[in-house]
């Protein structure tokens, strides 16, 4: 099962891990994204997360059906956030159920790792003296 969303409203880390429960699972990983309060020194205030919806859905759906195949995952499951978020808050939950437990490790970071690379999300970093657009997955 795949399950791949963008919210404009907080994400649950349980919600996203029992989408991934599964059985015959023997292993699952996930990985929770944060706010932190500072880049290169400078401290964050927030980030702005904006996508290209459908473009950004499909990608996210391609990385887990790869994962799927791949590593044999019973589930997968990506949610990324986008609109203002606080220091703190989840911009991105990935939650990978596999039949061992070294192929969640793996699955979970290639589908984190490469959601990085192609998914078309970019951020705005709010700090205390200014703003600038990034890459939100450099």
């Amino acid at each position: 099962m795949l399950h791949v969303q963008l919210n404009d409203s907080p994400l649950s880390p349980q919600e996203c891990i029992d989408l991934a429960a599964h059985a015959g699972s023997g292993g699952s990983t996930v990985f929770i994204g944060t706010v932190r309060d500072q880049t290169q020194g400078r401290k964050v205030l927030r980030l702005e997360f904006e996508a290209y919806a459908p473009m950004a859905v499909s990608e996210m759906r391609k990385i887990a059906a790869e994962v799927e195949e791949r590593w044999q995952a019973h589930h997968v499951v990506i949610h990324h956030r986008v609109g203002s978020l606080e220091v703190g808050e989840i911009a991105v939950i990935i939650a990978v159920a596999t039949p061992h437990r070294k192929a969640a490790f793996e699955a979970c970071q290639f589908a984190i790792d490469t959601l990085k690379e192609s998914v078309p999300i970019w951020k705005k970093e709010i700090f205390e003296d200014g703003e600038v657009w990034v890459a939100a997955h450099p």
